[in-house]
């Protein structure tokens, strides 16, 4: 009927806090999606950068900016987000992350071909010139439902997930004592209420960069001990501490590094750890044969992964200009 609105498909929650060096790029991965009506919201979560001008900048009429005064963190952000959405399916993506353009649409079949309510994807992990530093396939759907109570088996973050948003109402809204553990523990409540479709396919690409939020050692530890007690489990420390570990050499962190493996060693991922290790001195070694002009190629243990990601990537890098040009 002529003058009636037809509310989108999909409904994307991108909450942002002083980033908009790196949100333009995130946004125009968004909006390159194929094949799926769409709206953005974008929630500035308290920014004091230029955030509200490169959301303007960006000229798209599908794309709404909304606003804290102050910031109130991630969990509020989607949280007001999701109230203002108006699409039957809502998916998140946060200001540093990439999506390929056929995401949400292969989302949105796997989730009508299998009948489920919520789906997830596989992911990378990539630099700021959008490099793939790594990345595997997801664990499938029954196994992730069964390790969800012991770790995050859902790649990529807050990045990741679709999900009908009569099954979020259910859910519960994401936890704002949660700041970066929060993703995890809205998908264990996801879990409870029946498994995910997924797409094993690279479609999200996150940043590997200092300011990462999942970097912060002792808010992942608090809060996955607060998960446990939520949802009366043991988060699996081996793995997060071995995590912990790598993320910590990101940030040059090396003493702290060396403690997170040697925790991850004795809680049972000895044999993971020396893996880890053994890619750390190779890459060390790469390096040093750089300097001296002397290359050496990069072996992934998944090679086919990382260039499928590569793809779409050098796609997106040839159509938008990087975060350094934004």
């Amino acid at each position: 009927m002529k003058g009636v609105d037809v509310p989108p498909e999909v409904s994307v929650v991108v909450p942002t806090h002083n980033r908009s060096d790196l949100l333009a790029q995130t946004l125009r991965s968004v909006l390159w999606q194929r094949g799926v009506d769409l709206e953005v919201l974008v929630v500035d979560d308290g920014s004091t950068d230029d955030t509200a001008e490169v959301v303007a900048a960006l000229g798209d009429p599908r794309v709404r900016l909304l606003r804290h005064a102050t910031p109130q963190g991630v969990s509020a952000a989607r949280n007001r987000g999701v109230a203002a959405a108006a699409g039957r399916w809502l998916a998140f993506c946060d200001d540093d992350d990439l999506w390929a353009p056929d995401k949400l649409a292969r989302q949105l079949a796997a989730a009508q071909e299998t009948a489920r309510s919520w789906v997830y994807t596989g992911a990378v992990n990539i630099d700021d010139d959008l490099r793939v530093l790594g990345g595997m396939p997801p664990y499938p759907p029954e196994r992730v439902v069964e390790l969800l109570p012991r770790f995050d088996a859902v790649p990529g973050g807050g990045s990741n997930v679709m999900v009908r948003r009569d099954t979020l109402a259910r859910a519960g809204r994401f936890d704002s004592r949660l700041r970066n553990t929060e993703d995890w523990e809205m998908w264990i409540r996801l879990a409870k209420l029946g498994p995910p479709a997924w797409v094993c396919s690279p479609l999200v690409a996150k940043r590997a960069h200092g300011h990462n939020s999942s970097l912060d050692t002792r808010e992942i530890l608090a809060g996955s001990a607060l998960i446990e007690r939520m949802h009366s489990t043991r988060f699996d420390r081996g793995l997060t501490y071995r995590w912990l570990a790598q993320s910590s050499l990101r940030l040059g962190r090396r003493w702290a590094a060396l403690r997170f493996f040697a925790a991850a060693a004795f809680r049972g991922q000895a044999g993971n750890v020396a893996s880890d290790l053994r890619v750390i001195l190779r890459r060390r070694i790469g390096r040093h044969l750089l300097r001296e002009r002397q290359p050496a190629p990069v072996a992934y243990p998944h090679p086919e992964w990382v260039a499928q990601a590569g793809r779409w990537l050098d796609a997106l890098a040839a159509r938008t200009p990087s975060s350094h040009d934004t």
